[in-house]
């Protein structure tokens, strides 16, 4: 014990009051273990010593809390880019199926339009559509190898649209109904009234020429064509009658008709090929030339 204080003696203070404190540590230890006198202090220690636990806790607390907040309005930044995201697709899908429907109807009545008639039909798609200001003209992606000849008629799902003036390997070019150089024979589906339909170069009207102040049309009346010229069957809508007018210096009426199809609309048409329509006379003279 001697040789432990002497040696004691020779440490530093700050050593000392470090073995002290041990030595007190140890023996308050031993105390509260065989007797349970130190609980009551215990107590008062941790009711006088918890404020300052719990103020010490706030920052920590604070910190946690706004990290929390940041990562929760991260995540809701994320889900919210993600959801938009989404929301587009979905839309640009949903656009998708409507342009396929829109699509499937068109080609319903396309499909609808070569049950009704009796000829040879090609289904064929818009490639181009002429730019010039005083023309009326598409291009179609069927050509003279699928059959395609120069004045052939060309219909949609609601009429006549116009006919081929230009055939090459792979395309041709068809004038529409209202190009200046376009003529139509018609008739007066509800009389059979004849007349001839011509372009005027503005998509939404034709002109029903030479028709004399006595003639039974009206508004209202649906054009069909004719046949007359051999170019397009007969029974065809091609125009409404939209506007009759005389003037009283002029013997003929200004009639003004409104195309039955939307020219500058969808992408299929068809190409037709008018049957011959044979009749008893044309088969006996065809007898007398074989004969």
């Amino acid at each position: 014990m001697r040789g432990l204080l002497r040696r004691m003696g020779g440490a530093t203070p700050a050593t000392v009051r470090v073995i002290v404190l041990v030595a007190l540590s140890v023996a308050m230890m031993l105390i509260d273990h065989r007797t349970q006198q130190l609980e009551k202090l215990r107590n008062i220690l941790q009711t006088v010593v918890y404020p300052i636990m719990f103020v010490s806790t706030i920052p920590r607390d604070l910190i946690q809390g706004l990290t929390g907040s940041m990562e929760r309005s991260e995540n809701l930044q994320s889900d919210n880019e993600s959801l938009r995201q989404e929301n587009l697709l979905l839309r640009s899908r949903l656009e998708k199926l409507h342009s396929l429907e829109a699509d499937n109807r068109r080609l319903k009545r396309l499909l609808g339009q070569s049950e009704q008639i009796a000829e040879r039909v090609l289904l064929a798609e818009l490639v181009e559509v002429s730019l010039e200001p005083y023309t009326q003209k598409i291009s179609l992606n069927k050509g003279s190898r699928d059959g395609v000849y120069v004045g052939q008629p060309v219909i949609n799902g609601d009429g006549v649209i116009g006919q081929v003036v230009h055939t090459s390997q792979f395309q041709s070019t068809v004038t529409l109904l209202t190009d200046p150089s376009s003529a139509v024979p018609v008739m007066v589906m509800r009389n059979g009234l004849r007349g001839v339909l011509f372009g005027t170069g503005v998509r939404n009207r034709l002109a029903m020429p030479y028709l004399t102040a006595d003639a039974d049309i009206l508004i209202g009346d649906l054009l069909i064509s004719s046949g007359m010229g051999g170019r397009f069957p007969t029974g065809y809508p091609v125009a409404t009658v939209t506007d009759v007018k005389q003037q009283p210096s002029d013997e003929f009426l200004t009639i003004n008709t409104l195309p039955v199809t939307q020219l500058d609309h969808g992408r299929e048409v068809l190409l037709i090929w008018p049957e011959v329509v044979r009749t008893r006379k044309d088969e006996v003279l065809q007898e007398l030339v074989d004969e």
